[in-house]
């Protein structure tokens, strides 16, 4: 059975994982089929601490593949941080335009 699942990576004290696709019964940091993203929990200043293919992540799924707990809540942050992310940019490019307009 295939997994979605995280792979642990980094120095000692410094984790950082990999999500991956790979067979239930490899070992958890072995081989592993496709990698889908990465996991940064000591991530600091303007370090991408979360980074997902959803559509490589959705495509697995429709394949059968089975995700793990873990996985499953880091995607549904992602989701959420990533749905944010764009009506945040959006907002920010509408202020200066705002304040432009308010000037004229």
């Amino acid at each position: 059975m295939v997994k979605i699942r995280l792979a642990r990576g980094g120095a000692k004290k410094r984790p950082f994982y990999h999500v991956v696709a790979t067979d239930s019964r490899n070992s958890r940091d072995g081989r592993y089929i496709e990698r889908l993203g990465f996991f940064n929990p000591v991530a600091r200043g303007k370090e991408t601490p979360l980074q997902l293919d959803l559509d490589k992540i959705a495509e697995w799924q429709a394949k059968g593949a089975q995700v793990s707990e873990r996985v499953g809540s880091l995607i549904r942050e992602y989701k959420r941080t990533d749905a944010a992310a764009p009506a945040a940019e959006a907002a920010a490019a509408e202020a200066p335009a705002e304040e432009a307009a308010k000037d004229s």
